[in-house]
């Protein structure tokens, strides 16, 4: 019995030609300077799919992605990257409805953390769409949105390192009250804020850790 699993992320979970086309992707085969990640193989969910035996339906990463609608230099992401818009379009296209989903990785809140998007202030219903913009209540949305569309499945909120403290806390406190798994990270080895060959591995083994217990 395959257990699908789909993928919300950012550059850390992009590799080119696994994402949607059109997409921002950071690792790929060509490499970069500042990664020794070359092969999709090296990426945590390549691993983590292949030795907790899941079926990848969609990875739905983009490099450089916020979870709220407000991305790098104050620019709008309320109908591009952001996580919201982009779980809202995958909404919209039907894909639930095509898709029995198991299984679900969020692994976001580095680039809300980089851009210095506004935090605003927790918010767990009654949402408004300016609300969105900020990267607190947009993170509790997102998680609820999720929730509700998906209240049979898996899912797990992966928090990265180095986070602003207050969006750490907020991804925690939403995945308590949501019921949604928190993954939290003791190191990821990085370079150029980004994980290496070693760092994948480390966010692989987290994962592992935490899907063994469940």
């Amino acid at each position: 019995m395959s257990n699908n699993t789909i993928i919300f992320g950012d550059s850390y979970s992009t590799f080119e030609k696994f994402v949607p086309d059109g997409y921002a992707v950071y690792y790929s085969e060509k490499g970069r300077p500042e990664t020794d990640v070359t092969n999709v193989y090296h990426t945590w969910w390549h691993q983590v799919i292949a030795e907790a035996n899941l079926n990848l339906v969609l990875n739905n990463s983009w490099s450089g992605s916020t979870i709220c609608y407000t991305g790098y230099n104050n620019t709008d992401c309320s109908k591009s990257s952001s996580f919201i818009y982009r779980l809202h379009m995958v909404i919209e296209q039907g894909f639930f409805d095509k898709n029995n989903i198991d299984t679900v990785f969020v692994f976001g809140g580095t680039n809300d953390s980089w851009a210095d998007a506004p935090l605003g202030t927790m918010k767990y219903e009654n949402w408004e769409h300016d609300d969105l913009y900020f990267v607190l209540p947009a993170i509790s949305y997102f998680l609820k949105t999720l929730k509700d569309k998906l209240p049979k499945a898996h899912i797990y909120c992966l928090i990265n390192t180095e986070l602003k403290p207050e969006i750490s806390a907020e991804m925690k406190k939403a995945c308590q009250i949501y019921g949604i798994t928190e993954i939290s990270f003791d190191t990821i080895d990085k370079k150029c804020g980004h994980p290496t060959i070693k760092g994948m591995q480390d966010i692989k083994n987290a994962v592992l850790n935490v899907l063994r217990k469940n």
